[in-house]
Order: structure tokens, then sequence, then C-alpha cells
């Protein structure tokens, strides 16, 4: 998962002292309800902004059947090139299931599920 503010600031460090609270809440409620909807084991957090001038979080579940030597590796360490196609259909009631925890959770503002739109 990717989370980004709004508005889109170019890093953390932009944001003031309410907004970055906020920012950094949203993205610990985005990976809870990851580990509650993809049964995940426990959650990878990354923010860099070298390549990209704009503030964004990955929220990255991980699990206990990942190949042994991934269990401890860092997530851009698998092979991305083999990974399957984004199916966005196939996606839609995951997305929908996380809609909902999101919700039970108090988080009220919508999620897009827009993945490929501008590519």
């Amino acid at each position: 998962m990717l989370l980004l503010p709004d508005p889109v600031v170019p890093s953390l460090n932009a944001l003031g002292a309410k907004e970055r609270t906020q920012f950094l809440l949203d993205m610990t409620r985005l990976g809870d309800a990851l580990l509650k909807v993809a049964g995940a084991a426990r959650i990878n957090y990354a923010m860099f902004g070298n390549v990209e001038p704009a503030l964004h979080a990955h929220v990255i579940p991980r699990y206990l059947d990942e190949p042994e030597e991934m269990r401890t590796a860092q997530p851009w360490a698998y092979d991305w090139n083999a990974a399957p196609a984004f199916d966005r259909k196939g996606m839609e009631e995951f997305a929908e299931s996380l809609r909902r925890e999101l919700g039970r959770m108090g988080v009220t503002k919508p999620m897009r599920f827009t993945p490929g739109e501008n590519a």
C-alpha cells in the first residue's frame, strides 16, 4: 500500500506538527488494517523521497510463509520482475475489506483504489 498526505508535500519535515502526527497515525492505522485484513505477521514501513520528491509511505505486509531467505530481507530484495501482474478486478474484494476495516477504526476519508490510473 502507498499512503500520501493530502495535500502532497515534499517530505515529512514539510508538515506542521499536527499534520505530521496525523500522517504518522494514518500510516499506523493502515498497518493495523493490513495486519487484520491481509493476515500479515508484521508490517514494514518505509519513507524515502530520494527519487520522487513527494511524501509517501510504503506500508508493506509481511508473511510467515515467505521464503526463509526473504523473511528478514527488505521488501525491495524480491525480484519484482517475477511478480504477477496487478489484477484490479481480483483485488476489489480485498480493497473493500480494507475500506471496511479502516471505517471500523474511525478513518473517514475515502481510500482511493486507482492503481495504474496514471500509468
